[in-house]
């Protein structure tokens, strides 16, 4: 569950006397990857980000790691793994009802620590820097909110295999996502949720879920509370947005894992740009 104080943010910034009543919340945007973030017509968002991840209970098969053979290389075992990224994220608002983005670890920093149960040949530590995943997504709006009907979406994710020789960072393989959402806004708030199926390892399984609660509490913050899983993994995300210009604010983010193969704590922070139509 996501706790997103949005500043009336640069991607959903329109002021509420320029929006129906279900769109004050949200502005009249198509929803983005980002919790309480949408991207208008002809607009471009632009946010760099610095994002840090523990999890003591990381899980893995030696054979992931490249170190085949043994009883143990496809067993499961919970290591633990501190991550440093830097960021960097573009969206586009194409027409009113398609958008596309791009998002990109530009330096990651993998620290691992094997289990102390593991008997493979795995090492007690091992550390990985570089350039790390790079994915894209198009938006797409299938309809429209009313008063009466939800707002309808889907989206298509690539990850694209950059880091073959990686095993912590990046994507050694090529993988997607197909989603759908709904959007509706109520007086009270604007509830979303999204749902995907993943294409990993060769094979289509579950992807990730959301359920997220959206509410602007002045001209300059709002609020967002979200659920973010995968299968039973289930996070909670608490974040803070403080507008500076209807171009510009800062993004500050947290995440805590609710059950016990998911990160710990994950702070995020960074700084959203928006060019394009004005405000």
């Amino acid at each position: 569950m996501c706790l997103c104080l949005q500043a009336a943010n640069a991607t959903a910034a329109e002021s509420p006397a320029d929006t129906d009543g279900f769109l004050y919340d949200r502005g009249t945007g198509i929803p983005t990857s980002l919790f309480g973030t949408y991207v208008r017509k002809n607009e471009l968002l632009v946010y760099g980000f610095y994002e840090y991840e523990t999890n003591d209970a990381e899980e893995y098969h030696p054979s992931e790691l490249g170190f085949a053979g043994g009883n143990a290389a496809d067993q499961d075992f919970l290591g633990e793994l501190e991550t440093h990224e830097f960021d960097f994220f573009i969206a586009y608002g194409l027409t009113d009802r398609i958008a596309v983005e791009l998002e990109a670890q530009l330096n990651t920093t993998a620290n691992f620590s094997k289990a102390p149960n593991d008997p493979s040949a795995v090492p007690a530590r091992i550390r990985e820097s570089g350039f790390g995943e790079v994915e894209s997504q198009v938006r797409y709006r299938m309809w429209k909110e009313t008063w009466r009907r939800p707002e309808l979406f889907s989206f298509i994710e690539v990850a694209y295999p950059l880091q073959r020789d990686k095993v912590l960072i990046g994507v050694s393989d090529w993988q997607g996502e197909l989603g759908f959402g709904v959007v509706k806004g109520f007086p009270w708030g604007t509830l979303s949720g999204r749902y995907s199926l993943a294409y990993e390892e060769g094979g289509i399984q579950g992807g990730e879920y959301a359920i997220e609660y959206l509410k602007r509490l002045s001209p300059r913050w709002r609020a967002v509370l979200a659920f973010e899983g995968e299968g039973e993994d289930l996070s909670l995300i608490a974040e803070g947005q403080l507008f500076f210009t209807p171009r510009l604010f800062l993004k500050l983010n947290c995440g805590f894992g609710l059950t016990t193969k998911v990160p710990d704590f994950a702070p995020e922070v960074g700084l959203m740009m928006s060019l394009g139509p004005a405000r």
